[in-house]
């Protein structure tokens, strides 16, 4: 949040306007607070203005240590020395409620200047600069109340850029866009925040960020319609303006760790479809850098889209390096050719560097200096973790990789779920399954475990602060990862501090985790276990990396397993401004664990935290090789401060810039590289030199170890089949949204089907014309209830009036439906359109049956008669005979009935017969049935099945009823039941 300052007005200032008597500068002051990892830091200058100068040189500071509270006495001390003695006391008074409001609202810079105090002491800020801690935003965005952000590169966004916030804003996915440059020949579609920067440094590093045209993201598993959206409206912006030249389209990322690569490119090739003319027309080159979980069946299917629609996309794994498809775009290489596409990219086939029969010396490095004690403890094969959140898919993958790496035991002891009681949950140990224990405290889980060393919190932002704080109360955990992103850095400060005090490691918030090869593998780092197998992550290499990014962690692994002997630990520290853990705590363990002999740094634009290691470096702290690369050199190629993906990827100053780090640490001794493209080559170059000096000794690569592949996972990768317990046609709820018989819910509504247009979807699997599911409907509401003396309403009634609940006793009354009480529908359709369709006269038919000894079913009432009609028979039958094509089976019935009617008044043709006769002409002239399905229906019986439903109305109604009426419980009066001793005719025994 900012706020603009006063301007200058028709050559006099504001200031000057509004108060006259401040203008000569004596009452002008200027205050700074801002916050730093460990302290917050104050500025006062007593001499404020626009022509301040330089505060840093000039200002009285003060600070404060993370939690220490300020007084009136510590600011009069520190602060106050030149200001007038008299304005002495209410400056220090407001100063420290000024603090008060900085810490409470969570800011984490408030700049006021000038600020004025009047003769009577009266203080008024004139202009203020500010920002505040979005992450705060559910602890205190009640006292902020509504906030206009200041728009990005200071303009308004397009319409673009805002349709992708607001999608952004209603998924768990990340989806962000900003245009940088519409008329730009290079485009981006990237996933992962970190790799979003690096393809854009790339672009830049080449001498094309001037036609780099915009700046983005999609990552975080976006389903297939949010990725179309997402490429459609690329494309869209693509198309705006034709370059004579063409434009390129990079669509990349790093290896994902769970997005379904396959899911998310059937939405790019969607767009890819819609847009497949203009793509043409436009000249617009595309190449794909893609890996991750169902990699290969992603760019199987856009190369096949892609011969289809003739667009000549080139297509790339992650045998390839993240960001060689940018050079090859923009012409300056040969194009790679195209990786096979049958098979899955297996462990890279590295040759032993061959010494030429040199037997050198390794040199060495010094010991630690004495009494060196690391925070953070490295992990053996024996280290094990509880884990917070029911994260069964993160458990399995560390269960799944100690597997892989020989372990005698899992890594994982238990699980802490505060919302259910204690329990176990089933996981695989190989091929045999295993139980975990479950535990709602983590009090409970440590004293059961006390060997336990570790703690990976996925407990939400929201929680992230509380359950950190009691896991480190407990003494045997000395590491703590903390997953979740959006923790506020107030929380995380005191995270630190905390941490500090006890000893305790701290790795996050917003990380990934860490791998350990061998050893232990935090939540999902690494992937899936094709990837953990293709990056070797099952044994130790001889480098050791840290980044911030955990997205490009995955990417790290493939450069090390490709251009060395692999990874011995690598740790994403998070990408907060405050990382619980810094850059130097991880190289000093490098540093000092002997089987670690190179290092691997990929920092960011944004904090100080690589000068620390620089100035390690030139103190002889660390003497092993480090090779370096900060991201975020495109900076440059902007004109205002841009925030990249982490919330520490800015730049307070030119100190803090990617292209600032990166020449420091040149100087400073460290391998950095030409741009990011050019990493791999220089760990390859580090590599080779430190197995020619003798300091890494290769040994030949041992077998690859097999871990049994998840079923699930495997059926939807296509490699196994199985048949189905279960087959349904009716309705699906896998994919986008629910569907009834293809139709989606959202159309049902759109649609207005109404319920006898769902019943005709769910129960004859087809949209009946209009007027059928009119005709359902009526039959549910004339079937509804038929008062309380019906033997199912009766039964009904009694069980309520028992106590028990709705269903006991709508399962009560729906029991009582028989031949003699609604279930004779389908046995009427039955006998009715068997006989209209032999031909029989109704006459001939009825003496059939009698002399069968046969009811005949439908015909009967106990008290109605042609004379005293039932109007729901009447109702029926008109809407019948008006709305359907022909009604044989019901002229029929009434046939039957004008000769049962003379025998006795009241066998008319009943509310069943008549709904069962007419239901037997409506499938049979509709259109939508054959014969064999007719008979079919009518064997399956759903005619019973509607007065089963719309009975239920009725029975559920009495079921309330007597609810509302407070009814007891019933017992049958002794006066309407006789009681018999003896039947007739026998006497007693």
């Amino acid at each position: 949040m900012s706020v603009k300052p006063i301007r200058e007005h028709a050559g006099k200032s504001l200031l000057e306007k509004l108060l006259p008597e401040v203008s000569g500068g004596k009452h002008k002051h200027y205050i700074c607070m801002l916050s730093h990892r460990y302290h917050d830091e104050i500025l006062f200058y007593h001499e404020g203005g626009v022509d301040v100068g330089d505060v840093d040189a000039k200002a009285e500071k003060l600070e404060l240590a993370t939690g220490e509270a300020m007084t009136e006495a510590l600011v009069t001390e520190k602060l106050l020395s030149k200001l007038p003695a008299a304005k002495k006391a209410n400056m220090a008074s407001f100063i420290c409620s000024l603090y008060k409001f900085y810490g409470d609202l969570h800011f984490a810079y408030l700049e006021i200047n000038p600020l004025v105090m009047l003769d009577d002491n009266t203080v008024i800020p004139l202009d203020m600069a500010a920002k505040i801690d979005e992450t705060a935003n559910f602890l205190v965005a009640q006292k902020w109340g509504e906030l206009d952000w200041p728009p990005p590169f200071g303009r308004a966004a397009y319409p673009e850029e805002a349709l992708i916030h607001e999608m952004d804003g209603r998924t768990g996915a990340s989806l962000k866009l900003t245009i940088l440059n519409e008329k730009g020949r290079v485009w981006t579609m990237v996933a992962g925040g970190g790799a979003s920067v690096v393809y854009a440094d790339t672009v830049a590093d080449y001498g094309m960020g001037h036609e780099l045209a915009n700046y983005g993201e999609y990552s975080g598993a976006p389903s297939t319609e949010e990725t179309f959206v997402y490429a459609k409206t690329l494309l869209s912006l693509m198309m705006k303006y034709k370059h004579p030249e063409g434009k390129f389209l990079i669509i990349g990322g790093g290896i994902a760790n769970f997005t379904d690569v396959a899911a998310t490119f059937t939405g790019l090739i969607k767009a890819l479809q819609e847009y497949a003319d203009d793509i043409k027309e436009h000249n617009i080159k595309i190449l794909i850098r893609r890996a991750g979980p169902n990699y290969l069946e992603g760019l199987r299917k856009v190369k096949a889209a892609s011969d289809k629609l003739g667009l000549g996309i080139k297509v790339y794994g992650p045998e390839t390096h993240i960001t060689a498809i940018i050079p090859m775009a923009l012409g300056l290489i040969k194009d790679l050719p195209e990786p096979d596409l049958s098979a899955p990219c297996g462990p890279p086939v590295r040759k032993m560097i061959d010494l030429k029969g040199k037997k050198p010396t390794p040199k060495g490095h010094p010991a630690a200096p004495a009494g060196t004690k690391h925070t953070l403890v490295t992990a053996t094969p024996d280290t094990t973790c509880i884990v917070y959140g029911m994260q069964n898919r993160a458990v399995q993958g560390m269960l799944d990789f100690d597997y892989m790496c020989k372990r005698k035991q899992p890594s994982v002891e238990a699980m802490i779920f505060p919302f259910s009681g204690n329990h176990y949950v089933k996981f695989y140990w190989g091929t045999e399954e295993i139980l975990m224990p479950v535990y709602t405290t983590t009090k409970e889980a440590v004293q059961k475990h006390p060997k336990t060393s570790v703690f990976v919190n996925f407990a939400s932002f929201r929680s992230v602060h509380e359950t950190t704080m009691e896991a480190m109360n407990h003494g045997n955990l000395k590491t703590v990862a903390i997953i979740a992103e959006g923790v506020p850095e107030q929380q995380t400060r005191d995270i630190i501090k905390v941490a500090e005090k006890k000893g305790v490691g701290i790795i996050g918030p917003a990380t990934v985790g860490g791998i350990k090869p061998g050893c232990l593998r935090i939540g999902n780092t690494g992937g899936m276990l094709d990837n953990i197998v293709m990056s070797r992550l099952y044994r130790p290499g001889s480098v050791a990396y840290v980044s911030k990014s955990g997205g490009m962690s995955n990417e790290l692994n493939n450069i090390v397993a490709r251009n060395s002997d692999g990874v011995y630990e690598g740790v994403a520290i998070g990408g907060d401004r405050y990382p619980g853990s810094r850059f130097l705590d991880h190289f000093l363990r490098y540093q000092d664990d002997p089987k670690a002999k190179m290092l691997l740094l990929l920092g960011e634009v944004g904090g100080t935290d690589e000068y620390d290691l620089i100035e390690a470096k030139k103190k002889g702290r660390i003497t092993k090789p480090v090779v370096a690369w900060c991201v975020g050199t495109c900076a440059s190629c902007f004109t205002t401060e841009v925030q990249f993906g982490h919330a520490g990827a800015q730049a307070r100053g030119d100190m803090e810039t990617a292209a600032a780090k990166n020449k420091a640490m040149q100087e400073a001794g460290f391998h950095v590289p030409e741009s990011f493209d050019k990493l791999p080559d220089m760990v390859n170059q580090v590599y080779t030199q430190l197995v020619m000096d003798g300091e890494i000794v290769e040994t030949p690569e041992g077998e690859t170890p097999q871990v049994p592949m998840d079923y699930t996972w495997a059926k939807k990768l296509g490699m196994i089949r199985k048949p189905a317990n279960f087959i349904s046609s009716i309705s699906d709820d896998r994919g986008e949204e629910l569907t009834y018989c293809g139709m989606s819910i959202s159309d049902v509504f759109t649609k207005d089907i109404g319920i006898g247009g769902v019943l005709s979807l769910l129960w004859f699997r087809r949209q009946l014309p209009e007027y059928c599911t009119k005709f359902i409907e009526m039959i549910l509401m004339v079937t509804a209830d038929h008062g309380p003396a019906v033997s199912g309403a009766h039964n009904t009634i009694v069980t309520a009036r028992a106590g028990k609940d709705l269903v006991s006793s709508l399962c009560s009354g729906l029991l009582t439906i028989g031949p003699r009480f609604g279930g004779a529908l389908d046995d009427a359709a039955k006998m009715f359109a068997d006989a209209q369709s032999s031909g029989v006269a109704p006459k001939e038919w009825i003496d059939k049956m009698k002399k069968s000894n046969q009811l005949i079913m439908g015909i009967g009432h106990r008290i109605k008669s042609l004379a005293n009609p039932d109007q729901r028979v009447e109702i029926i039958k008109g809407f019948a005979k008006k709305n359907f094509k022909s009604t044989p089976v019901l002229d029929y019935a009434l046939a039957v009935e004008q000769i049962t009617t003379k025998k006795r008044a009241n066998l008319i043709l009943n509310v069943d017969g008549c709904i069962a006769v007419s239901f037997v002409d409506m499938i049979r002239s509709c259109g939508a049935f054959s014969k064999e399905e007719c008979d079919d229906l009518m064997a399956f019986g759903c005619l019973n099945g509607l007065f089963v439903l719309g009975r239920s109305i009725g029975f559920i109604g009495h079921y309330l009823d007597q609810l509302r009426l407070k009814q007891p419980l019933y017992r049958h009066p002794w006066d309407d039941i006789t009681y018999i001793q003896e039947l007739a005719g026998q006497g007693p025994e």
